[in-house]
């Protein structure tokens, strides 16, 4: 049986900083609770799950995971329908990034929306990118519905939070790529082994300052009358062109 301050303390990591304090994000559902499970950089804190999961499940470690009711998750879960388990783990550990050179980086200027931002890290998993470098106000990693849209990507993307303009300015060996309305076409272009993909916020796209850093522009082709795509769709159509 939950206690209050059991129930406390797990609503409270809906909040980036309990969640900086703690070191931990929390994971719902099945499927990617199994997913980071397995993997090696992410340390379990604590399970939560119904007895329906529970017997689902091979030997556990002992402790690793509490038995609560339906009713006890409702009182737990970030999402609209419940969803059988939620973990609470340690944030996942990845290795110091030396060299930007012979990869291909994704940049993040002030993507705001959480669902594009696990949409996006998904993506970059799917296509090979295992580093973003975000503005220091784009969407938290770890924020639960961020989570919930990596389904599991959160494990093997590295997420950075800088300032965007030094960062290229330390880097000026590295083209930097703008996603804009106005530039070359993608069909156009070659593969890109390395460089920064900059995709700019969901309304105002990359800033000015940061635009005039980067090296060269990228469009992709419209046919229709959209103003514009969203960021993350956008990330995955300019991903898929250049990455072989």
């Amino acid at each position: 049986m939950l206690v209050k301050s059991q129930v406390k303390y797990i609503q409270s990591l809906s909040q980036k900083k309990s969640r900086d304090q703690e070191g931990v994000f929390i994971a719902e559902g099945p499927k990617i609770i199994n997913e980071l499970l397995s993997r090696p950089n992410i340390r379990l804190q604590q399970l939560y799950a119904i007895p329906e999961w529970i017997s689902q499940q091979g030997q556990m470690q002992a402790g690793s995971v509490m038995e609560i009711t339906a009713q006890e998750l409702e009182r737990l879960t970030q999402l609209q329908t419940p969803n059988q388990v939620i973990g609470v783990f340690k944030k996942p550990e990845f290795p110091e990034i030396t060299n930007y050179h012979e990869r291909l980086t994704l940049m993040l200027d002030t993507i705001q929306d959480p669902g594009n931002m696990g949409t996006i890290i998904r993506c970059a998993d799917w296509f090979g990118i295992d580093t973003i470098v975000c503005s220091r106000d784009s969407a938290d990693n770890f924020n639960p519905k961020v989570v919930q849209s990596t389904m599991g990507s959160i494990s093997r993307v590295q997420v950075i939070y800088d300032d965007l303009i030094p960062f290229i300015q330390q880097h000026t060996a590295i083209p930097a790529y703008a996603a804009t309305l106005h530039g070359t076409n993608l069909h156009d272009m070659p593969p890109i082994k390395e460089g920064i993909l900059v995709i700019g916020n969901e309304s105002k796209g990359i800033g000015e300052q940061l635009l005039k850093h980067c090296r060269h522009k990228i469009t992709i082709p419209r046919k229709g009358h959209a103003e514009s795509l969203n960021a993350a769709v956008a990330t995955g159509i300019i991903l898929s062109h250049i990455v072989k």
